[in-house]
């Protein structure tokens, strides 16, 4: 199979947003604004006093993946939820949403860690109704190659014969978290229609067609092969990277704020409907969030002790 060549590649901006969380933004930055489907990237870092208060949300969808620590969420319909470590949650904003997002307390005072990606809605749906799907670590596959010295955690897609459980996102896509030893390589075939990306989340020394991808940059790919290999030149380092794709969307992409359309009228619209609480936000005049102040361990043991539990029954109905 013919190998991808490199089209860009991009070091993450560090920078703050929210309430003080430190991330760096490789996607929606003025040297890639977007690659269909995709919208933004940020590897996020988040301690205890930090967080995204309530904010809007139109026209896409967001991938959320704990990496270590946890995330508890919160939205205007009353929807609650909290990711552990390896745990991911999609959720289509489709027409209107607003939510909030924190990081859980760590005993040992550790900050929260994770990826958040954007993906665009094709046009025709981007007036659905909200919805979300929860993925926890122990419902995704891991399969090893190299003799042991590659893992990749299969989210979304097919690796060494091994499929996801499900379907999450409404656009066509694939993500797959790699650990790789030093020493390993990997060639992974991906679709021939679809945009990818390699993501570094951590460790130097990952190197692909011949060039070196830092740590916390972004390698984009064109669309000129059947499979995308890398491998770990490093003698220590365990490089961990997020390989993801996505099928274009031939459409016009408008991102304004937290709003994602095809024109500005429509954008324009959002932020209307948002301000006045109306076409979908009606339910922001009545919504009193509960996380949006961060989480103390009275909503451990309060609202969020029965979600952390069902997490765990979860897990032992399935017997991991």
């Amino acid at each position: 199979m013919s190998l991808r060549s490199i089209h860009k590649v991009i070091a993450g901006i560090s920078k703050l947003e929210g309430a003080g969380v430190h991330i760096y933004r490789s996607l929606a930055i003025r040297e890639m604004r977007n690659f269909t489907p995709f919208m933004l990237l940020d590897h996020f870092e988040a301690s205890s006093t930090s967080g995204f208060g309530p904010h809007p949300h139109s026209g896409m969808e967001t991938i959320s993946y704990v990496l270590k620590g946890g995330l508890a969420h919160e939205d205007f319909t009353g929807a609650r939820g909290v990711l552990l470590p390896g745990d991911l949650q999609f959720m289509t904003a489709g027409k209107a949403i607003v939510h909030t997002e924190m990081p859980i307390p760590q005993k040992d005072g550790s900050n929260s860690e994770g990826l958040q990606l954007w993906v665009d809605l094709p046009e025709k749906i981007k007036e659905i109704k909200p919805r979300y799907r929860d993925l926890r670590s122990f419902e995704t596959p891991t399969v090893t190659t190299d003799d042991g010295k590659v893992s990749i955690k299969i989210i979304s897609g097919t690796a060494l014969g091994v499929q996801s459980i499900r379907e999450l996102s409404y656009t066509p896509m694939e993500f797959y978290h790699y650990k790789i030893q030093p020493g390993g390589e990997f060639i992974h075939p991906v679709p021939q229609s679809f945009n990818f990306f390699a993501y570094v989340i951590k460790g130097s020394g990952f190197v692909v067609d011949g060039t070196e991808i830092a740590e916390h940059s972004n390698c984009y790919f064109k669309q000129d092969g059947e499979s995308i290999s890398g491998k770990n030149t490093s003698e220590v380092d365990t490089i961990e990277v997020a390989l993801i794709g996505g099928q274009p969307l031939d459409q016009k992409v408008l991102q304004i704020g937290p709003f994602v359309h095809t024109n500005k009228a429509r954008i324009d619209q959002a932020y209307k409907d948002y301000d006045s609480g109306t076409n979908g936000f009606e339910l922001l005049k009545t919504w009193k969030p509960v996380i949006d102040k961060g989480i103390t361990e009275e909503m451990l043991d309060g609202p969020l002790k029965d979600l952390i539990e069902d997490r765990e029954r979860q897990r032992e109905l399935i017997g991991v």
